[in-house]
């Protein structure tokens, strides 16, 4: 066989196996990518899930703060709003809380570590509290606005998703059962220190 000959069906073979590896390099090419998605989809949906744990709860105990005698009239005031001044106090706890979120960055840069994240830590919370309390007060009349109702629409049906995607993971599920054996363990601690007490 002539050399060229030989040459062209070598070269010929070399290039189909390198169509048959290239799903393969495209695959690990896109494996980041898959992973950077994951990572924040976790990160995602442990915020949403966080806010959906705390919301109903941090909701109420807003609800008794503000059924105090002195500031019931706010909330009365609050339910009158019209549907575009309704969603404009949402920029109240936004506004309110940046100085404080500022000033622990502040104190982590300075070497307060603990003092800045227990300070955001207690601003979230805190934000999350007066948002859903808002929300529940001024829902009926934000859902006048078309556009408001379709998006919070799409939004829920966003998060149910992401928050089920998290939710069927394996690192969920090891979670949650570390969390079931830590509270069977300290209900035993519990039962045992009260029948010691008594």
């Amino acid at each position: 066989m002539p050399a060229d000959l030989v040459t062209i069906s070598g070269s010929s073979r070399l290039i189909g196996r390198a169509a048959c590896d290239r799903p393969t390099m495209k695959g690990w090419r896109q494996l980041p990518l898959k992973l950077l998605r994951g990572l924040w989809i976790g990160l995602i949906g442990l915020v949403l899930i966080f806010e959906e744990w705390g919301w109903e709860p941090l909701a109420r105990l807003v609800a008794r703060i503000g059924a105090l005698p002195g500031l019931r009239w706010i909330e009365s005031l609050i339910r009158a709003l019209p549907p575009y001044g309704a969603l404009a106090l949402f920029a109240v706890p936004v506004l309110t809380l940046l100085p404080i979120k500022v000033l622990a960055l502040y104190w982590l840069g300075h070497g307060h570590t603990v003092l800045g994240i227990g300070v955001i830590a207690c601003a979230k919370v805190g934000g999350t509290a007066i948002s859903a309390r808002l929300f529940m007060l001024t829902k009926p009349t934000l859902m006048r606005l078309a556009w408001f109702a379709r998006w919070l629409g799409r939004w829920i049906t966003w998060k149910t998703r992401v928050v089920s995607q998290v939710k069927s993971s394996a690192l969920w599920h090891s979670v949650d059962q570390f969390k079931q054996r830590t509270q069977s363990a300290a209900k035993i601690v519990i039962h045992r220190l009260r029948q010691w007490l008594d």
